[in-house]
């Protein structure tokens, strides 16, 4: 018999949670967590994490897992390392490498292709993901622009990081790149593969914020606000 969950607690797969709070009859749930078919009102956990609570309702399980698996819709930072015809093969830090068209850019005809060469970093989004085939990867949204899709400059700098932290980061409430924008400016692209590629003004720049990535993975962001305030 499972046994019953409490908040901010480490949980395994399989592990059940009861007695979840829900708003109108809604509850949102984040990564690790999925709805518990043979039980109503519960939720399974489906990887091992500190399960954590969000009022009024929403729960994930966070965690420091660097294993990416790609899921469509995904948008991650990838590098080209290979070129073949009109296909490109980007590592995105899964098993498999994804295939990209050259012409799943922005403008691109046959006659007019973009100029991108190994090691190039671009930003794409994963159209298709599926675990028996290949992930494909297009740099254009649903309306076919690139919008902050495609080639990243090479200026710039690429970092992995815990998935738990893109998810953190990504979170509206994060206060974290709000607090480095008040410090300097700077670009960024994060992927949900684990991947943040930065660029800013000086190399000096680009350390603050990397430095600023790695202490989040174990401080609050609190802690993190106060160190960006300290770096101006």
């Amino acid at each position: 018999m499972m046994e019953e969950v409490k908040e901010s607690r480490v949980v395994f797969p399989g592990d059940v949670v009861r007695e979840i709070k829900s708003v109108k009859g809604l509850t949102i749930l984040g990564p690790g967590l999925k709805r518990n078919e043979s039980e109503r009102d519960t939720v399974r956990v489906t990887r091992a994490g500190k399960l954590q609570f969000k009022p009024p309702n929403i729960y994930w399980v966070n965690h420091d897992q660097k294993r990416y698996i790609p899921k469509r819709g995904d948008l991650v930072v990838g590098v080209i390392v290979k070129k073949s015809g009109d296909s490109l093969k980007v590592d995105i830090s899964s098993s498999e490498q994804a295939s990209l068209s050259m012409l799943a850019f922005e403008g691109a005809t046959k006659k007019q292709k973009p100029d991108v060469q190994l090691g190039d970093v671009i930003y794409g989004r994963l159209l298709n993901a599926h675990k028996e085939m290949e992930p494909e990867l297009v740099c254009v949204d649903s309306y076919f622009k690139a919008g902050k899709l495609g080639p990243l400059s090479n200026d710039g700098f690429i970092i992995s990081t815990s998935l738990s932290l893109v998810e953190r980061l990504l979170d509206a409430d994060c206060p974290i790149l709000d607090a480095l924008g008040k410090v300097f400016p700077y670009e960024i692209a994060i992927g949900m593969n684990g991947r943040i590629w930065i660029n800013a003004r000086t190399s000096k720049d680009i350390l603050t914020v990397i430095r600023c990535f790695e202490a989040a993975e174990v401080h609050d962001d609190q802690v993190i606000v106060e160190l960006c305030k300290q770096s101006k």
